[in-house]
Formats: structure tokens, C-alpha cells, sequence
């Protein structure tokens, strides 16, 4: 294993097949940074080659044993207010590197929710409200369609030349109330894309006080189609997703669009990428956008990202959700 001094500021590099895969993480963007990285992400190529954050510093490592042609993409933003909110993110990073390659959902879901439950009491005793990490992660079987498994409020998106798509379902109290009826569709989107509020009802380790308000249960709660509106059902957590040729696909904590007009930033996204060459290309450019005009008035946060270009002509414009 090797250990380099920091996250270097050029895109790490991969590929997964005819894949083209580019990470990074910072501590954030502008003069005012936070004092730690408490972000963290896991790039294993389809050659078993390990990527990631320990005690800020990227970690790299060749994995005895993983099959050829399998990967998996993953990022993770601990909760600093919490405490030991980098601390949960290495703790769940390590256990992702642990954990055996898997080809249906299903066992996808069942290996990270043990992992959960080991990791709160793996953190029992630790001083202060329990501890808690977002976890995004794409599971690419060779061969078959990506697995989706997410908790927390990092996304996934989808950016086609024209627009940039949100994949997955910010875990936050405006959720609980559209699932609960109270909020509609357009309220849903604007309090959850176009503003912004860093604050989660549901975290791995920590739990999920999505299923009752009113207390902190134990164990997360997935978001299915059968218990969500019609016009989130497509989103749910757990799922296998459809890599569209010429698209792009990114997976990133929020601190990317910690903004005031976070549809206006998401909406130059698509433009943004459009001229890369290559993924490693194409994520500098995001990021540099970023760093030249840092959000103002906003708390610091970190801003890790992977994302994942499939090749082929662009894609066509056809998704029906509502974008920035």
C-alpha cells in the first residue's frame, strides 16, 4: 500500500472496461475551508485496484482475489456536527473494501445493512450524539447493469448534453413530508434542488428518522417505489440502473451545490463537461468552475466526486423527472 501526502489536485484516473473513471476529493472551495476533509470515496477498477481516503491521504491498494471486470464507485460525506464524522466515513470505507463483490441487489442490500448494524456498535461508546456517514455507491457486476445503493443526501446524477438529472432521493425532512402528503411535487423540488439545507433524516450508521419523525430508529429505511409518491418512485434507493451510451454519471456529497441557486449552478453542469475528452478532463473542469466562484455566504464544506463516462455518441435528451 502506498500513501501519498494529499488527494492529488488533478482527478485520479481509472478505467472499468470501456468505462472512463475520474475522482477527487478537497476540502472544499474559496478562502474559508474546513479544518478536515470528512468527505471520503472508493474507486475499485475491474482490476481489484483500491482507492481511497485514510486520515486525509489517498490510499491506493490492489485487492487479493476480486474477479476481473467488476467494480465499484462510491462516495461518502461523514457528519462532522456529530462528531468523528471522518472517522464514520474511513470506518465504512474500510468495510466496503471487505466486502465480497456482489451481482443482485439483494445481496447488495443485505452485506452494507450488516455492515451498518456492526458499525453502530462498533461506535457505542463514543462520546456525543452517534455518528453518521451518507453512502452513494454504484456496484458494477461485470456484464450487468450497476447496482444502486444510497443513504443520506449525496447524489447521483445523470448529465446528457442537455441537462443534468438527479438519480437519487435527498434523505431530509422535506422527503418524510411528500411521503407523508404534506408537500407536493414542485415543493418537493424546490426546497430539495433549488435550495439549500444540510440537514438528514437518515445516515449509515447513525440510522433513519425517516419511518417515525419523532424519534431515531436503529436500522435505515430504503425508500421503495410501493412506499413513495408516483413522480419519486422511479428513485428509489436500491436499484439497478440503465448506463445510457454518451451520458455521464456522477456521484457526489453535497457540498458540490451548497449554493444560494443550486439549480442555476447544476444547470451549467451539462456545458461544463460537454468539451472533455476524457472523465479525468471533464471532473477538473466542474471543479475548477467551482473554485473560480465558491458559493458566498455559505458554511465550508468538502466536495468529493466520481464520475463515470460512457462512451458513444451523445446522448439524446429523454428523461421526463424535473431538472434545474
Amino acid at each position: 500500500m502506498s500513501t501519498a501526502p494529499d488527494f492529488p489536485a488533478v482527478p485520479l484516473a481509472a478505467r472499468i472496461g470501456a468505462l472512463d473513471v475520474a475522482a477527487c476529493s478537497r476540502r472544499g472551495a474559496g478562502p474559508r475551508l474546513r479544518e478536515e476533509n470528512q468527505d471520503n470515496l472508493l474507486v475499485v477498477d475491474d482490476a481489484g485496484n483500491a482507492a481511497w481516503l485514510h486520515g486525509q491521504r489517498l490510499q491506493r491498494q490492489a485487492l487479493a482475489g476480486w474477479p476481473a471486470g467488476h467494480a465499484r464507485l462510491a462516495v461518502l460525506d461523514g457528519m462532522g456536527g456529530h462528531g468523528h464524522g471522518r472517522e464514520a466515513a474511513e470506518a465504512v470505507v474500510a468495510g466496503l473494501l471487505a466486502l465480497p463483490p456482489c451481482h443482485d441487489g439483494a445481496t447488495l442490500a443485505h452485506h452494507l445493512d450488516v455492515l451498518h448494524a456492526r458499525l453502530q456498535r462498533a461506535f457505542a461508546d463514543c462520546p456525543g450524539p452517534r455518528p453518521g456517514t451518507t453512502l452513494t455507491l454504484l456496484e458494477l457486476p461485470a456484464g450487468a447493469a450497476p447496482l444502486l445503493y444510497h443513504v443520506g443526501d449525496s447524489r447521483l446524477y445523470e448529465i446528457t448534453r442537455a441537462r443534468a438529472t438527479p438519480m437519487t432521493i435527498d434523505h431530509v425532512p422535506a422527503t418524510g413530508f411528500a411521503i407523508g402528503g404534506l408537500l407536493d411535487e414542485a415543493q418537493w423540488w424546490q426546497q430539495v434542488h433549488g435550495e439549500h439545507r444540510p440537514q438528514l433524516s437518515q445516515a449509515f450508521i447513525l440510522g433513519n428518522a425517516i419511518a417515525d419523525p419523532a424519534r431515531l430508529d436503529d436500522a435505515l429505511f430504503a425508500l421503495a417505489p410501493d412506499g413513495l409518491p408516483a413522480w419519486l418512485a422511479p428513485l428509489a434507493d436500491r436499484r439497478a440502473i440503465a448506463l445510457r451510451p454518451g451520458a455521464a454519471y456522477l456521484l457526489a456529497t453535497d457540498g458540490l451545490w451548497s449554493c444560494a441557486d443550486p439549480y442555476g449552478w447544476v444547470a451549467r453542469w451539462p456545458q461544463l463537461l460537454g468539451s472533455g475528452a476524457d472523465a479525468a478532463t471533464m471532473l477538473a473542469a466542474l471543479l475548477d468552475a467551482y473554485e473560480a466562484h465558491p458559493p458566498a455566504f455559505f458554511h465550508p464544506d468538502n466536495i468529493t466526486a466520481v464520475l463515470l463516462r460512457v462512451p458513444g455518441p451523445p446522448a439524446a435528451d429523454e428523461t421526463v423527472l424535473p431538472v434545474a
